[in-house]
């Protein structure tokens, strides 16, 4: 995925994770946006209608790093259960995508996102500490899809 903003600092990556269910179980589960802030603690504020084309969603996230980001998220493409496409705004500016594939076992989740700092303070971040940017980044993305599985596909009363 290109920076489609050619800002400095953007941070591109595509994640992937095996998951032990169906697409139409992950999309069950991540359609429940009431159910995300009990899946992430780092969610400090989230505001969101639903998983639906031409939504936007309030976000503020704390990463194990000095600095708290808010953002939003206008989702711009959904098909379920296969694909979400969204643009980000706010302290953080750019794309993303999940993409969930049926596989023998289950599914495979695929998250791509180009994001670049959309303020000075991350920007001022991303020049002199690159690697506490990136640390920040993909700790959201793994430990969001580790308590994803743990406590959203977990058997009930398991964790």
């Amino acid at each position: 995925m290109i920076n489609p903003f050619g800002m400095s600092g953007a941070i591109t990556t595509e994640h992937a994770y095996e998951l032990p269910v169906s697409p139409a179980t992950v999309w069950e589960h991540i359609s429940d946006v009431d159910a995300y802030r009990t899946w992430w603690s780092w969610l400090r504020r989230f505001r969101a209608g639903g998983l639906e084309a031409g939504q936007e969603w309030q976000c503020e996230v704390q990463p194990p790093v000095p600095y708290l980001v808010r953002f939003q998220v206008h989702l711009e493409h959904v098909a379920a259960p296969t694909a979400v496409r969204a643009r980000i705004a706010g302290d953080v500016v750019g794309t993303a995508e999940l993409a969930l594939s049926e596989t023998e076992d289950g599914c495979r989740a695929v998250l791509s996102s180009s994001l670049a700092p959309g303020n000075v303070t991350l920007r001022l971040v991303s020049r002199v500490a690159a690697p506490i940017a990136r640390f920040g980044h993909d700790w959201v993305l793994d430990s969001g899809a580790r308590l994803f599985i743990a406590r959203a596909l977990a058997p009930s009363g398991a964790e």
